[in-house]
């Protein structure tokens, strides 16, 4: 079966069990696409038994520290490995033109012999925008409602037909629930009400009004251990299943 894998699950914040968060997607057929790269993902593939020659397409949700601020150690990793393959990496023009720019005038990557293509997609700002659709996956986008351009997910499982939603970081907006509607598996960030977050119980919701079936909280304060609270008050919002997420957590798909 194609697996969801939580690599990271806090918020800007990250502690020694909660890393920023960022997910991974391996499909039936192989593909492997990576959510966001807060930090430096290559262990974690490796530990979940997946060889850094397998990941064939980053998504980058937007252009904030805990998002992105690992793709250079990433991309200088699989280089010194060897890649010969290109990496795709889809994202809006704010976030991808920025990650260029960090490449070029912050690490001269253009001065690395023998680099990997990587092959930029450039996404529109728009609603319902087909990101990527290969063996395993068919991905769709949202604009969400953050600090800067940022964009949710929508992924379809093609074997099993099963949807997984993820909001990103945002504040409720229809958008979200649009993305969200009767998705199998909802991870919805669960910063805290403020602006460009959502709060526990706007999570709940939001997986309410889109009819979700399953309510799993990412993005939280990972300084809070007990998980308790933020379950019981997203449970006040939503009557289907509702949990925590946590690093290494994987969903089967």
């Amino acid at each position: 079966m194609a697996r969801l894998i939580i690599l990271g699950s806090a918020a800007a914040v990250s502690d020694a069990e909660h890393d920023n968060t960022h997910f991974l997607l391996e499909g039936d057929q192989g593909d492997v696409v990576l959510v966001d790269c807060g930090s430096n993902p290559l262990p974690k593939l490796e530990r979940c038994g997946i060889e850094p020659g397998q990941l064939q397409a980053m998504i980058l949700t937007h252009f904030h520290p805990d998002h992105v601020s690992g793709v250079p150690i990433l991309l200088m990793q699989l280089w010194v490995l060897g890649r010969q393959h290109p990496l795709h990496i889809y994202g809006l023009h704010h976030c991808l033109q920025r990650v260029q720019a960090l490449m070029l005038d912050g690490f001269q990557w253009d001065t690395w012999p023998n680099f990997f293509p990587v092959i930029f997609h450039t996404l529109p700002e728009q609603p319902d925008v087909s990101l990527l659709e290969n063996d395993d996956f068919a991905i769709r986008c949202w604009p969400t409602k953050h600090f800067i351009p940022t964009i949710g997910l929508r992924i379809e499982v093609k074997t099993s037909r099963k949807i997984v939603a993820y909001s990103c970081d945002t504040e409720p907006i229809p958008h979200i629930v649009e993305l969200a509607r009767d998705a199998d598996l909802l991870l919805h960030e669960a910063t805290g009400a403020s602006f460009g977050h959502s709060s526990a119980a706007q999570a709940g919701q939001v997986a309410t009004q889109a009819g979700a079936r399953r309510l799993v909280l990412v993005h939280y304060d990972g300084r809070q251990k007990d998980p308790l609270p933020l379950v019981s008050e997203a449970r006040a919002t939503f009557a289907g299943p509702v949990e925590r997420a946590e690093d290494f957590q994987e969903f089967l798909l």
